[in-house]
């Protein structure tokens, strides 16, 4: 583990090109992520999740999949969970509870299972963000609840039911998204609103997660940090660390992402000095994963640490 890099990357397609197995071999990033380009059934996906972990002979190597139900679905050519938003299950939550337990614990347990069986052990779940009147629909029916409480309260059931199935969850899109109001795929978003009500409400859904990863949002919040995102703020990080106590690995949303205005390279260095332990790369363009592996440290003894805890919970 020592030698692999502080980097997640994304891949081309349902194989490993050529150029990609020596690409792991040589850069060796701390996890891979797959989305729906890489995902035709389940058997090719076993085969690819078992190509990737023959390279570094690991059976807990860390794969990652944005499955979150509704809209966010990779796995939809062979698991429609189109009904299944956040959005419908806080509002089951505040109008049935005991339906609302029945249902999720059902989602969460097949969605577990076929990430299982597939050979994914990360799920990048749950969306803490609260929904907001107003905003950019990029987060939207995502959202659990207006309620800060009620997104909270949803969080902690949803990771509690991720690692009963010996799934890793990451938070996001730490410490709040759902002000926006342009999509920070696109754009970067700036919110305006004063610390004392940010901590009030979007930043207290994030605080004492017992998650092993939380994911950064590209966003400018104006009162913390006028210059810089979130993946780029040491203001913002030092918040997340001592005021929202996320004692466990930061990695950034993709570094990718129109919300970052640098270049690839500056946005995973900028990434690092501001706090992140990993960088997150999604859209498997090979010269940018060589870019952002090339920019990537070797783990730290921290990261090396939470992941043996993290190896521990698997087991």
């Amino acid at each position: 583990m020592n030698k692999r890099r502080s980097f997640i990357t994304g891949i081309k397609s349902t194989s490993l090109l050529i150029k990609e197995r020596k690409f792991l071999k040589r850069y060796k990033p701390w996890g891979v992520i797959l989305f729906s380009r890489n995902i035709k059934s389940i058997y090719q996906t076993q085969k690819l999740t078992a190509e990737i972990r023959k390279i570094f002979n690991d059976q807990y190597y860390p794969i990652l999949i944005d499955q979150e139900g509704g809209r966010i679905n990779r796995l939809r050519s062979f698991f429609n969970t189109d009904p299944f938003t956040g959005e419908f299950f806080g509002k089951l939550y505040k109008k049935d509870l005991k339906k609302f337990n029945l249902y999720y614990d059902i989602f969460i347990n097949q969605t577990s299972h076929i990430l299982k069986l597939i050979g994914i052990n990360v799920n990048t779940v749950p969306v803490l963000d609260t929904r907001v009147k107003g905003s950019s629909n990029i987060i939207g029916d995502r959202a659990f609840a207006k309620d800060p409480k009620i997104v909270s309260k949803i969080g902690d059931i949803c990771i509690k039911k991720y690692h009963k199935n010996n799934i890793g969850t990451v938070i996001k899109h730490i410490p709040g998204h759902g002000l926006a109001k342009v999509d920070s795929h696109k754009s970067t978003p700036i919110i305006k609103t004063n610390l004392s009500k940010l901590k009030k409400n979007d930043f207290s859904t994030f605080k004492n997660k017992k998650s092993f990863l939380a994911m950064t949002a590209h966003i400018i919040f104006k009162d913390l940090d006028a210059l810089n995102t979130v993946t780029h703020s040491k203001k913002v990080i030092k918040l997340i660390r001592n005021h929202i106590k996320f004692k466990n690995i930061l990695i950034s949303d993709d570094i990718s992402m129109k919300g970052l205005k640098y270049s690839i390279k500056n946005n995973t260095i900028k990434a690092f000095k501001a706090g992140c332990n990993i960088v997150l790369h999604c859209n498997g363009n090979f010269r940018e994963m060589s870019i952002v592996a090339r920019n990537s440290p070797n783990l730290s003894k921290f990261i090396i640490k939470k992941t043996s805890q993290f190896y521990n919970f698997l087991r």
